[in-house]
């Protein structure tokens, strides 16, 4: 008999997380309810339980959370020197590391991933942000931006489910920095980790209304974007809401950025280190259940590796565990919503009609909750659905191409352009390759890297503007 060896469950404690059974909208420093009394339900969905009733926020709600806004932009923020600001951004990056443990355990339970991923990925990253934006606060003037650049005003700001806090980070320490007050709308499906950070700004005793986060669906984004004293509107999430978003502030003068879709292709040539290579496609498609906008999901692998490459990631996919979010050993948690996993499942039905070849590892998903396998898909073309449009989840198209000029030609052809990466031994291929890349961002020999000093963002359908790094203070600048 094979003895086989498997992982004991090792859980965190949720007891470290209060969740409360209702949340108001932060607004003006304090939280309230919402001015008609409507509200929603945050499921937690690896068991589908219900979380907590959160306030839905509508015109009226937006309306006094810009209001607060611009009071504390007139009359605080913008007066204060950069100097100081830079001290409450300092003050809320070390409250975000001591209540770190919470705010991890907290993503996990709300969006499902795993907590590997929010206790080492998601909130350091956070908090790093907090922390690289504070030292600019009173640089400015030296960003090449001129001598003396100026605020906007109030941004508004909408971000995705997929990382509620790690979003909230990217679009509210920029803002802060450059003396810009904010309102925040998070994703319908993960509002508490931003409600969190609403009592972080309070221990922070930040002054009231530079942050408000307004919670809602929809309806509350679009009143957010189109209200008339929003100065600048920063947006991330799916393409068709970037579009509906920049017809509506056309003829504004409104400064947008939208960071939205990708389908990017991660190139693995005949000479890439194949085991590493793998390391790096799996964490390029299947981290974050594939909820990653920049998430490798084309696999362009050069035709005398192929079968070598498949043999091993089949493999590794195999080792792969699916299951609480919350267990330590989790690779793959949740898919955030049962709107999601719909979308999920039609799309792979799609790419099995067309002809494609389907393969998941064994594995026992449970019973209760959102779930997906690991899955891969050979035999891909071009012309393929699965291969042109954003599936967002842990589905992986491969397609195989013969010299680096048709890797180039293949990975551009795609209405997006955020991400791409590249796995080689040499370091003259990776720059040619990567020259020739209409890609926001690519990696070469890793994937999914980020860091507060770099740069973020795509092309075409992908969007416009950056976020991170120097270039990602522009945006809030006048």
């Amino acid at each position: 008999m094979d003895n086989v060896f498997d992982y004991a469950p090792a859980p965190e404690s949720r007891a470290i997380v209060d969740i409360k059974s209702s949340y108001g909208l932060f607004v003006d420093g304090e939280f309230r309810d919402s001015a008609a009394g409507h509200g929603f339900k945050t499921v937690n969905p690896a068991t589908e339980e219900v979380l907590a009733d959160v306030a839905e926020a509508d015109e009226a709600d937006v309306d006094a959370a810009v209001k607060a806004a611009r009071r504390a932009w007139t009359r605080v923020w913008s007066r204060m020197p950069g100097a100081e600001r830079g001290k409450y951004l300092f003050r809320i990056a070390r409250i975000m590391q001591e209540r770190s443990r919470e705010l991890a355990v907290l993503e996990s339970i709300d969006n499902g991933k795993p907590i590997r991923e929010s206790r080492d990925v998601d909130v350091p990253t956070a908090a790093a942000h907090f922390f690289y934006y504070a030292g600019w606060a009173d640089k400015l003037g030296y960003a090449g931006f001129g001598p003396d650049p100026q605020p906007l005003g109030v941004a508004g700001q909408v971000i995705p489910w997929n990382f509620p806090l790690l979003m909230l980070a990217w679009k509210i320490a920029p803002a802060l920095a450059c003396g810009n007050t904010v309102v925040l709308k998070p994703a319908e499906t993960t509002p508490l980790t931003a409600l969190l950070f609403a009592e972080i700004c309070q221990q922070a005793d930040l002054p009231p209304g530079v942050v408000n986060i307004v919670t809602g669906a929809g309806e509350t984004g679009r009143a957010l974007v189109s209200h008339p004293d929003v100065d600048k509107v920063a947006f991330t999430g799916s393409t068709d809401v970037g579009r509906a978003i920049a017809k509506a502030v056309a003829g504004t003068d409104k400064k947008v950025t939208l960071e939205l879709g990708g389908k990017a292709a991660n190139i693995v040539f005949d000479d890439a280190p194949v085991d590493q290579a793998v390391e790096g496609i799996v964490n390029g498609i299947f981290f974050n259940q594939g909820h990653v906008c920049c998430a490798g999901s084309r696999l362009l692998v050069q035709e005398s590796v192929a079968e070598e490459v498949l043999e091993r990631l089949k493999r590794r996919m195999g080792t792969l565990r699916i299951g609480d979010p919350l267990d330590k050993n989790t690779d793959i948690g949740a898919i955030n919503s049962a709107e999601q996993l719909a979308k999920i499942r039609e799309l792979s039905d799609i790419g099995e009609a067309e002809g494609a070849g389907r393969w998941s590892p064994a594995c026992d998903l449970p019973d209760h909750g959102y779930w997906f396998p690991p899955t891969v898909f050979t035999g891909v073309s071009q012309a393929h659905r699965i291969a042109r449009e954003e599936i967002f989840g842990p589905v992986l198209s491969v397609i195989t191409f013969r010299t680096p000029a048709e890797a180039v030609e293949k990975a551009n052809n795609t209405p997006y352009g955020l991400s791409a990466g590249i796995w080689t031994d040499k370091g003259s291929r990776i720059l040619w390759t990567a020259s020739r890349l209409r890609a926001g961002v690519v990696w070469s020999n890793t994937f999914n890297r980020f860091d507060p000093a770099s740069p973020f963002g795509g092309y075409k359908e992908s969007g416009y503007g950056r976020e991170g790094g120097r270039h990602g203070l522009e945006a809030y600048l006048r």
